[in-house]
């Protein structure tokens, strides 16, 4: 898995270099996403879904980042609360995670692609 991870270059000047991994950037997407009013919770794998049954916090589960040519592309899985409205709740999730990823990184987000994976009832009800 370690393979798989990729580093992007944010800053290089007289002072160095700063590297940002990709899951930073997912986890940055993941935390945005759940602040949302409305987003029960994110959506993942079955083998996200096992290592969250077991304990051990996933923030990046339902994210996957991608850069090419300099812009972030970021798809969020997520489950939405039931009662609350799909085209309002992904846009203010895309725009949440949109400005997240570019004032906490400094990198240029081209597209943040939201899939509902699930309607959970009984959550952020009112």
């Amino acid at each position: 898995m370690a393979e798989d991870r990729k580093v992007y270059r944010i800053k290089n000047d007289g002072l160095g270099e700063v590297q940002i991994a990709d899951e930073v950037v997912a986890i940055i997407a993941g935390l945005a996403a759940t602040e949302v009013e409305g987003v029960s919770s994110m959506a993942g794998n079955i083998t996200n879904e096992l290592v969250s049954k077991l304990g051990m916090k996933n923030l990046s589960k339902g994210i996957k980042v991608s850069v090419a040519e300099g812009l972030v592309h970021v798809d969020v899985a997520l489950n939405i609360a039931f009662g609350f409205a799909i085209p309002d709740v992904s846009a203010k999730v895309q725009e949440k995670v949109k400005n997240a990823i570019e004032n906490m990184t400094g990198l240029e987000v081209s597209a943040v692609n939201i899939r509902i994976a699930a309607v959970e009832a009984g959550k952020g009800m009112k």
